[in-house]
């Protein structure tokens, strides 16, 4: 079957009104996150170090789960593509029942945080702290889960602009929350680093009743929650199959952000703190990338139900252009400016404020080398999920930051002497591992296999 051939320009513009609220809306769940970091390090430099190590660890948790919400997006927009309704239902509610199970399941070793810090080595007190974050953010994890299976399904509909705007009302409401639960305002009791894991714990059931509301009201036709408790065996293996990989994908790359600082600890309290605010600036420009690769994969979802190679050709390299741009552009800025940025973490008053600074800026600058690279990886893993290839590019993301990234980490930082810049430079190393193999994978294998469907 022949399919008319979109141009570049169309398909710029398809990616970007798909995209553009997709990235806007990364951006403002990540500064929920970010503002937490900003807060916390005004209101206690240790407070800081702990929120790192916490919200690392549960993080990493997550991301493992979020692999059954990523499979969602591009089995959805192949159903929707093929005017499936039924079929678009019963994968988002075996979406959701994965969530749930993952997340009752895999949240029961934070009530032991703070011995499993512990015994990796990190400081007694900011060890406590982080444990005191992490028995309440514990209680997040169910609902984030089925947040982010919500927005996939939202997503791969291309009813992107709710996602954004949820998010950005949820921001809002934890920057308020926050204020009043960290330092006491508006009668509240100061809570300190437990008042931020509160605070994200109400606005993450808040975006989970927008989204269901928003799903019930503007897409009658899918019935979400019909059949909701119904298992349905088929689909439950085929979401699993194609997310265990994305979840596993995921920890390889959050795993070694997390052993990042993990022994950025073992230099010490300021630094890890310092680590902390780079990984902050620079997640918050991953968030556009993982905009665009959101993107590229339910182009690539829908254009594999169509057989469309030709458009997923054209589609995968703009999307990998704009990225790469955007990529560039914040390389310069974190390289040029990196005082100003760093400095927005830190209470002008603090003792440490100059060792913050001046570490601070030389791990940026390591984050602005990583730039181009973590973008390439992040779309190349899109629109490998698009196209529902995921169990190799698992294996390459483990050999990759593992295998490669994190040695080379241990052997600047500690057997060579670097420190906090050799523990970098080995992300950049893991990263550009990554991002050349699974671009290879996309354009030398799976690219075909959307053909051979037609």
């Amino acid at each position: 079957m022949e399919h008319t051939a979109q141009t570049y320009s169309e398909h710029r513009r398809a990616i970007w009104m798909l995209g553009g609220p997709l990235i806007a809306s990364q951006v403002a769940q990540f500064l929920i996150h970010m503002t937490d970091t900003i807060m916390l390090g005004w209101y206690d430099v240790t407070a800081l170090a702990a929120v790192t190590l916490g919200s690392t660890m549960y993080f990493v948790t997550f991301i493992v789960g979020a692999g059954f919400a990523f499979a969602v997006t591009p089995m959805v927009a192949a159903a929707a593509e093929a005017d499936d309704e039924a079929q678009v239902r019963r994968v988002t509610r075996m979406g959701l029942w994965l969530s749930i199970a993952y997340g009752l399941l895999f949240t029961l070793p934070f009530m032991w945080s703070e011995q499993i810090l512990l015994a990796i080595g990190q400081d007694a007190v900011v060890a406590a702290m982080a444990h005191d974050y992490l028995v309440i953010a514990a209680w997040q994890m169910v609902p984030a889960l089925m947040a982010m299976t919500l927005k996939s399904y939202l997503a791969a509909l291309e009813y992107t602009a709710i996602i954004l705007w949820a998010t950005l009302g949820t921001a809002l409401m934890n920057v308020v929350v926050n204020y009043a639960l960290i330092f006491g305002n508006f009668g509240a009791p100061e809570m300190g680093i437990q008042g931020a894991a509160i605070a994200s714990l109400f606005v993450t059931f808040a975006t989970v009743v927008i989204l269901v509301l928003y799903g019930l009201r503007k897409l009658p036709q899918y019935k979400l929650l019909q059949n909701v408790w119904k298992p349905d065996g088929e689909i439950l293996r085929r979401v699993f199959q194609l997310g265990w990989p994305i979840g596993l994908t995921s920890l390889a790359e959050g795993g070694l952000f997390t052993a990042s600082a993990i022994m950025m600890g073992w230099i010490g309290p300021i630094e890890l703190a310092a680590h902390g605010i780079a990984i902050q600036l620079a997640s918050l420009t991953f968030m556009v990338h993982l905009g665009f690769s959101q993107a590229a994969t339910i182009r690539a979802g829908r254009a594999l139900g169509r057989g469309d190679e030709i458009n997923l050709r054209r589609g995968a390299k703009m999307a990998i252009g704009m990225s790469t741009v955007f990529a560039i552009a914040t390389m310069a800025v974190f390289l040029l400016i990196p005082e100003p940025l760093i400095a927005v973490f830190i209470d002008p008053n603090e003792p440490e404020k100059a060792a913050l600074l001046r570490i601070g800026i030389s791990l940026l600058a390591m984050a602005g080398l990583f730039q181009v690279v973590d973008a390439v990886q992040v779309l190349a893993l899109g629109l490998l999920r698009g196209v529902q290839d995921t169990a190799v590019p698992m294996v390459i993301a483990t050999i990759s930051y593992w295998v490669v990234g994190l040695p080379v980490s241990y052997l600047l930082a500690f057997t060579l002497g670097m420190g906090g810049v050799g523990i970098w430079l080995g992300l950049v190393v893991g990263l550009s591992v990554a991002a050349v193999l699974m671009m290879w994978r996309f354009w030398r294998r799976s690219v075909f296999l959307t053909k051979r469907r037609d």
